[in-house]
């Protein structure tokens, strides 16, 4: 295995799948661009934000002002609050069906848009389709979120062109927020091109045919990103409100669960109870996916993010990295029921994706797991308790007894 470069305050490394660069401190891009987060003049950028979206306010009052893209879990809550609430906007929400739905997610989401009063928008693919090229998908490149990534992606920006509505207002931009991608003073915004390159791993909806495999157009055809004629038509443009405000997601979710009863739930892969509550597989076999090919997991990440805010320690972080990382996965067998695989199928094509890297196989099924032997060669390392202030509320559960399959289309909750 070559040897990795690991940033000296945070958990990340030189081969991060984002693309991240080391200082001559040894320091990365990522934590780089965040101490921007103590630099820069917050309320000069809100206003800006402000003369932004002035134009797009709809005073006729015969259509919305923009389009919000939620999900029942992330920071959809404080997304939908800053835009509905501070910036006095008319959203319409959109959401994808990701077919991996926890009854608690459901619940989120409808709580969000009563108790923001907002219209909505769902989209269910064919689960026929969805199931084909998930099956696809986890073959060819490992990856089962495909189809949830393509759909949360590119569905609000249909529905931009559909309904004529201008505006998209993201939350954060994953590549400024991890890796340091841009700094918050360019204002990056949606673009087709980072969508397939970072969002769907290089693969547009089109690249999945192919005669070698049985994925046919009406599979895909859902997925296409609108043509560069009918956005400009309508002038579709979509912005990040990262880049207007200090994204402190335990912070915006703490605030979310006082005032308007978001709903958390703890993990048995990460510390973080606050993300991906709407998805039984992000959490579980999604993530142990990403651990195989890249080498680190989703509890890296947040381990990362609280490093960089100061609410844990680098030795922190890794004990906590260490104490989640190699978890089981909980909800394999309803994966497998799902898409009609067996448990051991199912290991059998995961296997194929083990990056050499950071896997080795010492005898036939047994594997050993290396990403962690060069941590402690980048910076002095000792353990210690977590600090207080990282401590994260699970004021719910994804246990619920009725939870037996997955629910596939959202309802109204009282």
């Amino acid at each position: 295995m070559s040897t990795l470069e690991f940033c000296k305050r945070c958990l990340y490394s030189s081969s991060h799948p984002l693309g991240l660069i080391l200082d001559q401190a040894g320091i990365c891009s990522g934590c780089r661009i965040h101490e921007e987060k103590d630099l820069l003049n917050w309320e000069e950028r809100w206003q800006k934000l402000e003369q932004l979206v002035a134009p797009y306010r709809n005073k006729g009052g015969n259509n919305y002002d923009c389009i919000v893209p939620v999900t029942g879990a992330q920071d959809s809550y404080y997304l939908v609050y800053l835009v509905k609430k501070r910036l006095g906007l008319n959203p319409l929400l959109v959401t994808y069906n990701k077919y991996f739905n926890t009854p608690l997610g459901i619940r989120n989401l409808a709580n969000l848009r009563i108790r923001m009063n907002c219209d909505i928008i769902y989209q269910n693919i064919n689960p026929i389709s969805v199931k084909n090229i998930v099956r696809s998908t986890l073959r060819r490149f490992g990856s089962i979120y495909w189809p949830i990534l393509a759909g949360q992606s590119v569905f609000p920006v249909q529905t931009a062109v559909r309904y004529q509505i201008p505006l998209i207002i993201w939350g954060a931009h994953q590549g400024l927020e991890q890796v340091g991608m841009f700094s918050h003073t360019h204002q990056v915004e949606m673009n087709r091109r980072y969508r397939k390159d970072h969002d769907l791993m290089g693969f547009e909806a089109d690249d999945l045919l192919s005669i070698f495999d049985t994925l046919r157009e009406e599979d895909i055809w859902q997925y296409r990103y609108p043509d560069d004629a009918d956005l400009k038509q309508v002038g579709v443009r979509g912005i990040y409100l990262g880049n207007f405000v200090r994204w402190d997601p335990k912070a915006q979710h703490e605030q979310m669960i006082r005032e308007y009863d978001y709903r958390s739930a703890a993990f048995s892969r990460t510390f973080d109870t606050y993300d991906f509550v709407d998805c039984f597989n992000y959490l579980d076999l999604h993530d142990l996916l990403k651990l195989y090919k890249h080498g680190y997991s989703k509890v890296t990440d947040h381990a990362s993010r609280e490093i960089r805010f100061g609410r844990l320690s680098r030795a922190q972080g890794l004990d906590l990295v260490k104490k989640f990382e190699l978890n089981p996965l909980k909800y394999q067998d309803l994966f497998c029921d799902w898409l009609g695989v067996t448990p051991r199928s199912l290991h059998f094509l995961l296997d194929q994706h083990r990056n050499p890297q950071f896997w080795q196989q010492t005898e036939p099924g047994i594997w050993e797991f290396k990403g962690w032997s060069t941590y402690g060669k980048s910076a002095e390392l000792e353990s210690s308790e977590t600090k207080d202030t990282c401590l994260f509320q699970a004021n719910d559960s994804l246990e619920y007894t009725q939870a037996k399959k997955y629910i596939t289309i959202g309802k109204g909750w009282p």
